[in-house]
């Protein structure tokens, strides 16, 4: 009997980011989450419960997602004015963006 051993050099989870379509490692980009509440929240770890989107760490894609219709369309829901500008300075500070 043969016993499978985990390979030492594990992939890490690819995700797609919204603004820029750029495949990059889970890790490296940051997620905002329609919770089952419909609340929409940054989740710096990754582990919040609710429909996903992720977002590279540059202002640009922050602009582009939060400027047009590309978060709406990827967390399957419509965002008020109010909460792109709230995303949008909590993303910045989280990236150290202007």
């Amino acid at each position: 009997m043969t016993l499978m051993m985990k390979s030492r050099s594990q992939r890490l989870p690819q995700r797609t980011c919204i603004g820029c379509r750029e495949v990059h490692d889970k890790r490296r980009l940051i997620r905002i989450v329609r919770t089952p509440d419909g609340a929409l929240v940054i989740d710096p770890k990754g582990k919040m419960p609710g429909r996903g989107a992720y977002i590279c760490a540059a202002a640009e894609c922050w602009k582009t997602c939060l400027g047009s219709n590309k978060l709406e369309f990827g967390l399957k829901t419509k965002i008020m004015p109010e909460e792109r500008e709230r995303l949008l300075a909590e993303g910045f500070s989280l990236i150290g963006g202007q």
